[in-house]
């Protein structure tokens, strides 16, 4: 994909000015604007319409989780990325249930900082370590089967990559393991998000991984699946 449009989110200007420096070294990112609150947050991906949004979730006025979900609902194409120095189940989980595609920790690494920009930017979901492992928790205590209706809808086709989605596969990835073509992979993944009413890629593994999909690898060897 071309440059990627960032917006930073956080109230403290030393924070901003530090992310902003970190991606004036990633040649693929561009910071378009910054916000020092919420509000001024929502207003400003209205207006400039971000890629990505870094979103501190501790900020006057509006806070980050509620700015999120306003900007999930208006905008649910831009990507948000959590980026805060709280890993507490009340700010994780009310994050991700709002709309963020990641969570990262302050503390984290310029190069992973980086990564985490690019996979949400192409609609993919990133935590950090601990914070996947508490995700992984959770959704293994809370996994439920799929609504009947909404999973009988789905092919044998689209049932596998969904599985292989969960696991975390690109489109590629799953094109290889099944034998077929990206093309047939993206086609594929659309149909289910519209037959499981998900808004996005990363909103689709959240519901597969809570529906108890993605613990097995499929093995290299398995014959594609038809329909």
């Amino acid at each position: 994909m071309g440059q990627i449009r960032v917006l930073i989110a956080d109230d403290q200007a030393i924070t901003r000015s530090g992310l902003k420096a970190l991606l004036a070294e990633a040649p693929g990112a561009e910071v378009v604007g910054e916000a020092k609150d919420g509000l001024e947050c929502v207003a400003l991906t209205l207006e400039l319409q971000p890629d990505v949004v870094l979103m501190d979730l501790r900020m006057p006025g509006l806070n980050g989780i509620e700015a999120t979900r306003r900007i999930h609902r208006a905008q649910p194409h831009v990507g948000i990325l959590v980026v805060t120095v709280f890993a507490d189940d009340t700010s994780v989980f009310p994050a991700i249930r709002a709309g963020a595609r990641g969570y990262l920790l302050k503390d984290a690494a310029a190069a992973e900082l980086r990564q985490a920009i690019e996979t949400v930017a192409r609609g993919g979901a990133i935590f950090s370590p601990g914070i996947a492992d508490k995700v992984m928790r959770y959704l293994s205590v809370t996994s439920r089967p799929l609504p009947g209706s909404d999973f009988e809808e789905l092919t044998g086709r689209e049932r596998a990559i969904l599985e292989l989605l969960a696991q975390g596969l690109t489109n590629l990835e799953i094109a290889e393991r099944l034998g077929v073509s990206g093309k047939t992979v993206s086609n594929n993944v659309s149909n289910i998000l519209s037959k499981l009413q998900a808004v996005d890629r990363a909103r689709l593994m959240l519901i597969a991984l809570e529906a108890g999909l993605g613990k097995c690898a499929a093995t290299e060897d398995a014959a594609p699946p038809r329909g």
